[in-house]
């Protein structure tokens, strides 16, 4: 029975992953709605050729933000971490006792959902730079002829 409960354990701490990345992205989006900033989702951004295609597809899901211009850059910093708020229900599993090697599984699905808890290298740079994207977006808007440059852009 070894055999059976560590391929339910490799199949649960898989789902544990796909769900926590749809979670990390919801996070983003999450705050970002809170604060009133528009965004956009994309879920498997690029091409994809059948399963291989999206198993090898990075990232699954893509949160764009829209900004005004006029915003200030705190809801974007936190909208950048806010996927370490993943990491309570795990952090309440471990505390209330069900977490343990009695229960792999449950184990498993913790960890693929932990995994997901930590913001991405991108999430860290807009921490650190939320306000000169902001700045440039608004010196873009400002211009004279910010039309014609949105449109050489595209």
């Amino acid at each position: 029975m070894i055999g059976t409960d560590v391929a339910v354990a490799g199949c649960v701490l898989a789902a544990g992953v796909v769900a926590g990345l749809v979670a990390h992205e919801w996070s983003h989006a999450l705050v970002l709605r809170l604060t009133g900033v528009d965004y956009d989702i994309t879920y498997v951004p690029g091409r994809v050729n059948g399963v291989v295609g999206l198993l090898a597809s990075c990232p699954w899901a893509v949160v764009h933000p829209r900004p005004a211009g006029s915003e200030p850059a705190w809801p974007f910093r936190f909208a950048a971490l806010a996927p370490f708020l993943l990491a309570v229900p795990v952090l309440g599993l471990g505390f209330g006792g069900y977490l343990t090697t009695e229960t792999p599984i449950v184990a498993a699905g913790a960890i693929g959902w932990l995994a997901c808890a930590i913001p991405s290298p991108q999430d860290f740079a807009v921490v650190f730079h939320a306000h000169r994207v902001l700045e440039s977006e608004s010196a873009h808007e400002s211009e004279p002829n910010a039309a014609s440059h949105a449109s050489r852009a595209d």
